[in-house]
């Protein structure tokens, strides 16, 4: 296996172990594709939640760029919202998980399509 295939399969069972859902596989490894180089980057593969700037450029880079979002509170309750479900004790908060959660909340596998 490659070691994309690896970190694949690691965020797959994150999604399985903390999040208690099973992972649309398919989705999971575009959403990685599409993270490009930063999966092999131990710091930019994971989100600090307690970081304001962070969270402010997962919603202007990923849901507004990205997805294609409009502005408003809704994308930060949503991130909030994928956040509190992942554990914001959680220490490993990866980046394609998060983006998966979020795609998956707004509905917008069809960007991956």
């Amino acid at each position: 296996m490659s070691r994309r295939d690896d970190l694949i399969a690691k965020y797959a069972k994150d999604i399985k172990d903390k999040l208690g859902e099973t992972p649309d596989m398919d989705l999971l490894t575009k959403i990685t594709i599409g993270c490009g180089p930063s999966i092999y980057n131990t710091d930019a593969e994971t989100i600090a939640s307690s970081d304001d700037s962070e969270l402010d450029r997962v919603r202007k880079n990923y849901l507004m760029k990205k997805l294609g979002l409009a502005d408003g509170p809704q994308l930060m309750e949503a991130i909030n919202s994928v956040i509190d479900k992942y554990g914001r004790s959680n220490r490993s908060k990866y980046r394609p998980v998060i983006y998966y959660m979020l795609c998956k909340h707004f509905g917008k596998q069809s960007v991956y399509g």
